[in-house]
């Protein structure tokens, strides 16, 4: 990206901003490039990624994606819901997926000592900005009935509530909410019984928030922590792939664009679905680096971005230049810790997670040639593997257990 389009991104973003705080006639008339403009701010070439799609007709391009909506297995994966309320009053939605004996339900008996059996090892699952707890498909198909997961949605996020107090009292988000959300999920879910939290992107970053607020529970509960393409802080530097030109006119103008889009959400979504292919590009370019991931697999990330609102894009973004949770890194000081990355992830940089493991002397540091930031949907087999090895270097499960690494989602590879 030159420093000339770097400016014209500047002068779209601009326009966009000024048409939603002027008269409703002119806002109709920038609604039409407002998810574009989103885009093109927060990508800064979503021009060149959506070349290749100019040269397929609208219709056909439908077509496909309801094709690959229909024929994609992924996010179908269900367990027994339930629900956790934040301090603000925010209904949190979760699923736990049990595991039960071999031959069922184990009939119950007598115990001459003791009340009952050791609650066992819960793997509780966070997932990232703009996603929901299905970005987990994978690792969650290949580790049903090899232990007890909990999946849940961030406030806003999936099947949670909107914040009650971004909607009724206009606070905004902070990471340090999302870490008492967490919590508030651990407390309904797994009230006892050893925990392993992993954590992808801002999920790594309420891991962070929920040691930094609860060290006791670190201390008395957690055996093992994985956390994937997220960073502890500096996010304020990252460049997302940009020359100096681009990066500093997201900066300039980013915030502002963002709050002004929020304050017209339904309008800007009627925009965002009509820029549904411009949209399509930027979400593949950040969220994979490999050329030949399945075309179901991106279409799945991208109705998972696409169904997050406008405003809650909006009112989460700030929340990223004020984390820093470098200090709370140590209270996973001593425990098992996974730190993976993709080598070619433009949102959270894998320098980031080299810094963390540079405070975590004894974590295992993967980083993953030809991944992008959502690794755990692009290589999915080396995410599995290493969160199995973590599991059963906690006790997490029997050293013997088989996990299934659920294929890859290569277009060119083979099952299996």
């Amino acid at each position: 990206m030159s420093e000339s389009s770097a400016e014209a991104v500047v002068d779209a973003a601009s326009a966009v901003a000024s048409a939603a705080t002027g008269a409703g006639a002119g806002w109709r008339r920038a609604t039409g490039i407002a998810g574009a403009a989103i885009g093109v701010v927060a990508a800064g070439a979503a021009a060149g990624v959506a070349i290749e799609r100019l040269t397929v007709g609208r219709g056909m391009r439908q077509k496909a994606r309801l094709a690959l909506d229909s024929a994609g297995p992924y996010g179908a994966l269900r367990g027994t819901p339930g629900k956790a309320y934040a301090d603000d009053g925010t209904e949190l939605y979760y699923e736990v997926d049990d595991v039960e004996p071999e031959g069922g339900p184990a009939p119950r008996r007598r115990r001459l000592f003791g009340r009952k059996a050791p609650a066992p090892v819960t793997v509780v699952f966070s997932h990232g900005y703009c996603l929901s707890q299905d970005s987990w498909h994978f690792q969650r198909a290949a580790l049903r009935g090899v232990v007890r997961t909990v999946h849940w949605d961030q406030r806003s996020h999936g099947r949670s509530g909107r914040g009650v107090a971004q909607v009724r009292d206009k606070e905004a988000v902070s990471i340090d909410q999302l870490g008492r959300d967490l919590k508030a999920v651990i407390d309904a879910a797994v009230p006892d019984g050893p925990i392993v939290l992993v954590g992808h992107s801002m999920g790594g970053m309420t891991v962070m928030a929920l040691a930094d607020a609860f060290p006791e529970l670190i201390r008395d509960r957690v055996v093992a922590v994985a956390l994937i393409g997220t960073s502890s802080g500096r996010l304020g530097e990252v460049n997302f792939g940009l020359p100096v030109a681009g990066v500093n006119a997201v900066r300039r103008v980013l915030p502002g664009v963002l709050k002004a889009l929020g304050q017209q959400a339904a309008l800007v979504e009627k925009g965002r679905r009509a820029t549904a292919d411009l949209f399509a590009g930027v979400i593949k370019r950040y969220s994979f680096a490999s050329r030949d991931v399945d075309p179901a697999v991106a279409r799945f990330a991208e109705r998972m971005i696409e169904g997050t609102p406008i405003d809650v894009v909006a009112e989460y973004y700030p929340a990223f230049n004020d984390h820093d949770k470098t200090e709370a890194l140590a209270q996973f000081a001593g425990l098992p810790v996974l730190v993976l990355a993709g080598v070619g992830d433009l949102v959270t940089p894998s320098e980031h997670s080299e810094a963390i493991a540079d405070l975590l002397p004894d974590a295992e540091l993967v980083l993953v040639p030809d991944a992008g930031h959502l690794v755990m949907l692009e290589h999915p087999e080396v995410v599995t593997d290493r969160l199995a090895d973590l599991l059963t270097r906690a006790g997490a499960v029997p050293a013997g257990a088989t996990v299934n690494g659920y294929g890859s989602t290569s277009s060119t590879a083979q099952p299996g």
